[in-house]
């Protein structure tokens, strides 16, 4: 396995395997790093991948050479690239994540996604104070060498990028990086590139975002930072997604105190009352972060080379498989009880499991645990 901190290097044609591994059916983040840990390289795992899943129960699509190619091709005419997760211009606290994407496409000056980042988060429908406010946020943090992360929606997350152009700014996008959303944030997007900022996202150039593509990025723009601030959320808003996000990664979740009579503050309030760190200047979020801002957790591992001491099986004998089975339901079960429960070897156990994933009968739960569907 890769040594951790020493990064991975990707030729042209691991790049491609990589794309067409997680373009597949049945692939999401963990499934991903499973097939690349276990069999060694993106170039072995989309060989094993049809029998494996024909093992599992069913047949699946993956992706062919020819579309891999042309999302590649297609990125690079606008621009952009893909990064690799372990390369060094992926974010390091990203990194960090379990469902991290093992992909992502960015467009503009990586280097911006190396530097500490805060998230500022908030209502589309915001006020003129609320926006008002989230800027003054916005450049304090970039004149204290952050860069400022969020979602280039209206309202709180406009205004956050607008006032942190000039010091640098990420924008985080649901859909491919040829998407842009919404059209009336198009110009401020390209001003962002311009200026040394970057456009990222996992999904597929050419991917328009719907509805359901919003929490998965919500996910990734609390992962790549240390913490995130709320700005007039309300009870049902998609920015209480990121705080939860957050907090679920161990980052920092700050809010800032809102009208008991607005509604657009209910959400923001509710989370100072469970616990978020209220901010009222640029001071609160500066002296809680500033003893974390060099901290990298460790990362999760992901190799693209021969891996470690425990031979990786090809296949499973029956026996082996159906013990594991078993020791399945649809209620979560934690991977190492499954191990400890059959007496299987771990490798054993990660591949059949690996199997039913990819035919559409594993769901993957938080603290490594796993359930029929």
């Amino acid at each position: 396995m890769t040594p951790a901190g020493r990064g991975i290097r990707l030729d042209d044609d691991q790049r491609l395997a990589w794309l067409r591994l997680i373009r597949s059916e049945n692939i999401g983040p963990v499934t991903f790093r499973d097939l690349i840990n276990h069999f060694g390289s993106g170039l072995a795992a989309i060989a094993a991948v049809p029998d494996l899943a024909q093992r599992g129960g069913r047949r699946i699509r993956l992706c062919s050479i020819e579309d891999a190619e042309r999302e590649r091709d297609g990125l690079a005419r606008m621009g952009a690239r893909l990064v690799a997760m372990g390369e060094s211009d992926y974010p390091p606290l990203l990194r960090h994540l379990p469902d991290a994407p093992p992909l992502i496409t960015v467009r503009g000056d990586a280097a911006c996604l190396t530097r500490p980042a805060v998230a500022i988060v908030g209502s589309r429908n915001a006020s003129v104070a609320g926006r008002k406010f989230a800027a003054q946020i916005a450049a304090g943090l970039g004149q204290a060498d952050y860069a400022v992360a969020s979602g280039l929606a209206r309202g709180i997350d406009a205004a956050a990028h607008a006032a942190a152009i000039d010091t640098g700014t990420i924008a985080v996008l649901a859909g491919g990086l040829d998407q842009l959303y919404p059209p009336e944030n198009i110009d401020l997007a390209e001003r962002i590139v311009a200026a040394g900022g970057a456009h990222v996202s996992e999904m597929p150039y050419g991917w328009s975002p719907r509805a359901r593509d919003f929490p998965r990025r919500n996910r990734i723009i609390s992962g790549l930072s240390l913490g995130v601030v709320v700005i007039e959320a309300a009870t049902r808003s998609g920015s209480l997604i990121t705080a939860r996000r957050a907090a679920d990664q161990g980052r920092v979740v700050f809010a800032v105190p809102g009208s008991p009579l607005d509604p657009r503050a209910a959400g923001s309030n509710r989370l100072i009352k469970d616990g978020a760190t209220m901010v009222t200047d640029l001071d609160d979020i500066l002296s809680e972060l500033g003893p974390m801002r060099d901290r990298t957790p460790a990362p999760i591992e992901i190799a693209e080379e021969a891996a470690d001491d425990e031979p990786r099986p090809a296949d499973v004998a029956d026996d082996e498989r159906a013990a594991i089975l078993s020791a399945l339901g649809p209620t979560p079960v934690e991977i190492d009880e499954i191990i400890r429960f059959t007496g299987g070897r771990p490798a054993v156990v990660h591949l059949v499991l690996l199997e039913l994933a990819l035919a559409g009968r594993l769901e993957r739960h938080p603290g490594q645990r796993v359930s029929l569907t």
